[in-house]
């Protein structure tokens, strides 16, 4: 069961901060922190630099992320900016434009 759920057809603008994991199936501009898991759903639209203990993109994600563990970006998920993390995926069928930093 997910800590945080920003729903689908729900728009958000600003900074969402948690300590619980989020899952994202909407619309999100601003900032996303956490100190769990993010999940984007195939259906999100996140505008916002993620920070992490993992991220799981599905769908599209505009902005820096940073995650202490990993990123897997899944077939039909878009990643535009530049991650950090340890650990990084791209499975067939998903898009990645930006840098890679590997050194946390």
């Amino acid at each position: 069961m997910a800590g945080t759920v920003i729903g689908e057809g729900l728009n958000i603008e600003g900074d969402v901060s948690s300590e619980e994991e989020v899952v994202v199936q909407g619309n999100l501009r601003g900032k996303l922190t956490t100190t769990d898991a993010v999940s984007v759903g195939s259906s999100a639209v996140i505008e916002a630099d993620v920070s992490a203990q993992s991220l799981t993109i599905a769908g599209q994600v505009t902005g820096d992320v940073t995650a202490a563990e990993r990123v897997d970006l899944q077939a039909g998920g878009r990643l535009i900016g530049d991650v950090k993390a340890s650990r990084l995926t791209i499975a067939d069928g998903a898009s990645f434009k930006g840098n890679v930093d590997m050194d946390v």
